[in-house]
């Protein structure tokens, strides 16, 4: 068992990177995935924004306690604690994953989005906001080729309104991901 906290995207967010993946033209992913073993899209269903991983041994009710607590610090210290603007954006790889860009829609929304990594137990300075859209085994990979498949890639804006405790287990047809906590990131209207 693996736990981590995510933002997930709205619905219309992953829709749309959903039909820009389905776009893609193959001859063009043929050539950016040359020498790649085993590259793969990840359904859509799993992407997300991780921010903070807690290992395969952490205790589900302490990430959880300690989750609410620090959002609930964070909710008290702010005096309009709007939940950050974001959209998908460009492209990248990391060593086995090639994920689309996060970006923030102005310095506020960067401030409130570092503030739910911190919340999450995340170290906001070395955070590079993500999601993963694909991995492969081994390989090696021309580093411009496949963040040029999304390079002119920009999303609608978007705004999460929970963070998730996420349990992800290694199943037969490989990881389940199952939310075993919720907190919000916004105050409770009044009334």
């Amino acid at each position: 068992m693996r736990l981590f906290t995510a933002l997930w995207p709205s619905p219309e967010a992953l829709r749309h990177l959903s039909s820009a993946v389905d776009r893609l033209d193959a001859g063009a992913v043929a050539e950016a995935t040359a020498g790649l073993r085993k590259f793969r899209f990840t359904p859509a269903e799993r992407w997300h924004l991780t921010l903070c991983f807690h290992g395969d041994d952490a205790d589900q009710q302490h990430v959880a306690e300690r989750l609410d607590r620090r959002m609930a610090r964070v909710l008290a210290s702010t005096s309009d604690p709007a939940p950050p603007r974001l959209r998908l954006a460009g492209g990248g790889t990391f060593r086995g994953v090639l994920w689309i860009g996060v970006e923030p829609q102005g310095e506020r929304d960067d401030a409130a989005l570092r503030s739910l990594v911190r919340a999450a137990g995340g170290d906001p300075r070395g955070y590079r906001a993500h999601l993963t859209i694909a991995r492969w085994v081994a390989g090696r990979a021309d580093r411009k080729r496949l963040p040029a498949l999304f390079a002119g890639y920009a999303g609608p804006w978007w705004q999460a309104h929970e963070l998730t405790v996420v349990r992800s287990d290694l199943r037969e047809g490989g990881r389940e991901y199952r939310t075993v906590h919720r907190v919000a990131v916004t105050r409770a209207a009044p009334g």
